[in-house]
């Protein structure tokens, strides 16, 4: 047997599964990563894993590993390859690039050059090129860049296998099969379903949990029904192996004899049961699970040998496992509606499940808090790029707590070395920026970024005033790919762990979230829907605050000096807030004494926001300047408000110009890149300014450059040491802030 290396990829959240999958398969020299599984086996173990994995999304065979730091260099070494071994004639192709290369940066322009070099060296080989189809082609290759190491593997897969082939409908917001099938692992269903355990969905949707769970009970492979594989079309493909590892997977699956288990799903939407029952037959399962339209109300288990009974109380619990993908964001209008629904799921679990475990999925974790259960295991998962909470629970009395509270336990992991080195670091950290900040009179600051890089989170502390109380906003920077998942899981757990002790803080006042390397235009895409306000002080000013339901909380801390500055020159002045986001400038201008504000944005919900904060400090009485000036909130697509709106108004002393770093809203016309557009941006605010006028130009980006061609046409200066807080110190690229005037 030829040993050949391998990677399969998996939702995040799921990899170590995978792994333990893949052994069973005959994989070896299993390596774990954060979003994949690298193995090594033969061409029988890669079948196995397309056919049987329920997890993977795809299996990657690797071809060619090389290093190549420039886009010509990738062309070359790629075009070097024999592609003939992998397509042979009349065979059509299909070319993908991911990853971080040093020249390509668009997954496109990757994609392209390699299809490029294919092409050009089957050309070159035969005198004839294949035909380029990118559904469903003969051979998809595929190329991975991590800086300048490139990875071709052949996409054995050929497209994702979480497309059983059974989905009809999906409904709205789907889940995943291969998600839900690492629900139900994660669960224990596996070893449940072997011991003759009920499984129950109350609230199944098109039915891929319950598909899922009656797929896992009688053995059968998930992708015995599907049609297209990658590696039909590729050259090596060994067609005899192929027939023996699917027969070999249909002798196994219990296909003429349904499981022993009680499997059931309800909905209280006909039309979603429709579609579950349509899918169930197409998975060939139709015959072996209870799909019915019934409320949540009415969930209980079955009667052993007999109907279910509406009122269970009299009747002895029995076993089983009620898994579950309760409606949240995109199913419900509003968190009033999705908090009942955990509400009603908890007091049915409660009521009548007692003795029954549960596993339960949400994309809003707060939500959880809601079941009244508390959770022996919290699992983090991806539904696409979804994050979500898997609440692993056994209802039982010690279990039970009042709902939407938040349980309280100490962690294993407070007293590893890792955690103690972390907990000093935020204790040193604490002591020193508490005795600044309390001479400052700052009530809100970050306390530690990354200043561990293999602790790389960035925390800030918040001194509420209504209420009075303290939280904390940590925010973890998502791990690089080749990371792997357990050491990461570890470091959180230390850093988690420790910060109730350090602080002081309770674990229900502390927010989590995770921060990706992505633009800070992400700000307007929304995490949650609890709205849940807070006011906190600065500068003598209140503003009002969020932790739960977006990635930012309304009040971004390292403009603080920022915003001073803004105050101290708005004596009479006509104020311009461009980017306004939560209206915080807006506050400070009006402060400082302006005549009139003009504050846009894209976002009603950030606007409103804005008008509240300005609500909260402008003065009430009729003498009070603040009060006097008009202030103006303008809901538009900032770019184009200057290139077409802006030209007819009235000039402005003062302007801010805050803007994403990079922006694609399905509300703006085109994409802003701030490193491309900060020239055009800035003039357009230039011809605003009156005689004297003063425009302040910030920007997160990174690795920001001004364009120099700016400092012929205006008067610059860079202030971004200036506007660097003591706190943010630790990460002076945190901004570059600039004061321009017109030459």
């Amino acid at each position: 047997m030829t040993t050949r290396q391998f990677l399969a990829s998996v939702p995040r959240g799921l990899a170590d599964l995978l792994a333990a999958e893949l052994t069973t398969f005959g994989a070896g020299d299993v390596r774990e990563r954060s979003t994949g599984v690298a193995f090594a086996g033969g061409l029988e173990t890669a079948y196995r894993a397309c056919l049987e994995s329920r997890l993977a999304n795809r299996v990657f065979l690797e071809v060619a590993r090389f290093e190549a730091a420039s886009t010509e260099g990738f062309y070359a070494a790629a075009r070097a390859l024999d592609w003939s071994q992998h397509l042979g004639p009349g065979a059509t192709l299909a070319c993908d690039f991911s990853g971080k290369h040093p020249t390509i940066t668009h997954s496109h322009f990757g994609a392209l050059k390699l299809k490029d070099a294919v092409v050009d060296a089957l050309r070159d080989a035969s005198g004839a090129r294949p035909d380029i189809v990118l559904d469903r082609p003969s051979v998809r290759v595929h190329a991975h860049a991590h800086g300048a190491q490139i990875t071709l593997s052949i996409d054995l897969s050929g497209e994702s296998l979480h497309r059983r082939g059974y989905r009809g409908a999906a409904g709205e917001a789907p889940l995943k099969e291969n998600v839900a099938a690492g629900m139900l692992m994660r669960a224990g269903w596996p070893q449940l379903a072997a011991a003759g355990a009920e499984f129950l969905d109350p609230m199944c949707g098109s039915g891929t949990l319950v598909i899922e769970a009656a797929l896992i009970a009688a053995r059968c492979a998930p992708s015995l029904r599907r049609e297209y594989f990658g590696f039909v079309g590729w050259r090596g493909h060994d067609a005899e192996l192929w027939r023996r590892v699917r027969s070999e997977a249909k002798a196994r699956c219990l296909a003429d004899t349904p499981p022993t288990t009680v499997i059931r799903g309800h909905d209280r939407d006909p039309a979603a049961v429709r579609d579950a029952r349509a899918n169930a037959q197409r998975a060939g399962i139709g015959a072996w699970v209870q799909l019915e339209v019934r409320p949540l109300a009415s969930a209980a288990p079955a009667r052993p040998g007999g109907p279910e009974e509406e009122d269970s109380a009299s009747r002895p619990s029995s076993r089983g496992l009620l898994c579950t993908n309760p409606p949240y964001g995109v199913r419900l209008e509003d968190l009033d509606a999705a908090r009942a629904v955990h509400r009603e799921l908890g007091e049915v679990l409660r009521e009548r499940f007692q003795g029954w475990h549960a596993a339960v999925l949400t994309g809003a974790p707060q939500l959880g808090m809601e079941l009244g259960i508390r959770a022996a295991r919290t699992h983090t998962l991806w539904n696409g790029a979804i994050e979500c909470r898997l609440l692993r629970m056994t209802v039982e009395a010690a279990s039970l707590r009042r709902p939407g509270t938040l349980a309280r336990e100490d962690s294993p992991l407070r007293d590893t070395p890792g955690a103690r080195m972390f907990a000093n670091r935020l204790a040193k950290n604490l002591k020193r920026l508490r005795s600044w900040a309390d001479k400052a009179g700052v009530s809100c600051y970050r306390l530690y970024d990354a200043d561990m890089p293999e602790y790389a989170f960035a925390i800030d502390i918040y001194h509420t005033v209504e209420p009075q109380e303290t939280w904390l906003y940590v925010q973890e920077y998502a791990p690089p790919a080749e990371i792997e998942l357990e050491a990461v899981r570890r470091r959180r757990g230390e850093a988690l762990s420790s910060l109730p002790g350090v602080t002081g803080v309770p674990p229900e006042r502390i927010k989590v979230r995770t921060r990706r390397r992505t633009p800070r235009g992400e700000q307007y895409e929304k995490v949650a829907d609890r709205s849940d306000f807070h006011v906190v002080l600065e500068g003598g000013l209140q503003l009002i605050v969020n932790f739960d339901d977006y990635l930012d909380t309304g009040l971004f801390l390292d403009h603080r000096i920022t915003r001073a500055r803004l105050r101290e020159a708005a004596a009479g002045k006509r104020f311009l807030n461009l980017f306004a986001y939560t209206g915080t400038a807006t506050v400070y201008a009006a402060a400082g004494g302006v005549t009139a504000t003009t504050s846009v944005d894209m976002s009603r919900t950030y606007l409103d926001w804005a008008q509240r904060n300005l609500a909260r400090n402008i003065g009430s009485s009729p003498q009070s300047a603040s009060a006097r000036a008009r202030h103006e909130f303008v809901q538009a697509d900032c770019v184009e408000w200057l290139r077409e709106d802006a030209r007819s108004r009235e000039r402005y002393d003062l302007i801010f110009l805050d803007p994403p770093t990079f922006s694609n809203s399905k509300r703006m016309q085109g994409v802003l890149d701030i490193e491309r557009d900060h020239p055009a941006l800035i003039d357009a605010c230039a011809r605003l300014l009156a005689p004297g006028g003063l425009l302040v130009f910030s920007t997160n980006a990174q690795r920001f450059r001004l364009d120099p061609a700016l400092a012929e046409r205006h008067a610059i200066r860079d202030v971004s040491a200036a506007t660097l807080p003591r706190d943010f110190e630790r990460n002076p690229r945190i901004h570059r802030c600039f004061e321009i005037r017109q030459s």
